[in-house]
């Protein structure tokens, strides 16, 4: 099957949140509860470095993303990934795909470091940035709660070498 990553488009918002949520429901993905909103959603990231990625059929198993990490004009070139994918495509190289694309964009909209928050136990994840670049730099430790249980984060950075050096 072929697949092609294409800009999200405001049409996408439903099928990018009903990935969101197959996310929050394995766990392993993000504190949130639930999806929010597309408009809650559409507001709370760039509304550039955004990708959907298609299968043959049109049909979106997957979506890349990019949040400020600050108001502060002095972070205004880091920015917060966010890497979802259907889980029937989980595991095939299609987070690679959206990562690679990712960080070709950013770089020329000029952003030098991208940042990701993981739980230890989305190993896939972890491996999928750690071999696109991204290093470990941190460990938050009991940093939040998801359903009563405290859970940590592995904080990775990703410094560009053509952006801000």
């Amino acid at each position: 099957m072929n697949y092609e990553i294409r800009e999200m488009l405001p049409a996408d918002g439903e099928k990018v949140l009903e990935i969101f949520q197959e996310g929050i429901e394995g766990r392993n993905a993000t504190f949130d509860p639930s999806a929010p909103t597309w408009e809650s959603w559409d507001q709370k990231h760039f509304n550039i470095c955004r990708f959907v990625l298609e299968n043959e059929n049109e049909e979106i198993l997957g979506w890349a993303a990019l949040q400020p990490i600050s108001n502060r004009d002095c972070f205004k070139g880091v920015a917060e990934v966010s890497i979802y994918l259907a889980n029937s495509v989980q595991g095939k190289g299609m987070g690679s795909m959206l990562l690679k694309k990712l960080i070709l964009d950013s770089e020329e909209h000029e952003f030098w470091t991208l940042q990701a928050g993981i739980f230890p136990e989305n190993e896939a994840s972890i491996y999928v940035h750690k071999k696109l670049g991204f290093r470990e730099v941190g460990y938050r430790e009991k940093i939040g709660q998801m359903n009563g249980v405290w859970r940590d984060i592995i904080l990775l950075e990703r410094r560009s070498k053509i952006v801000g050096v």
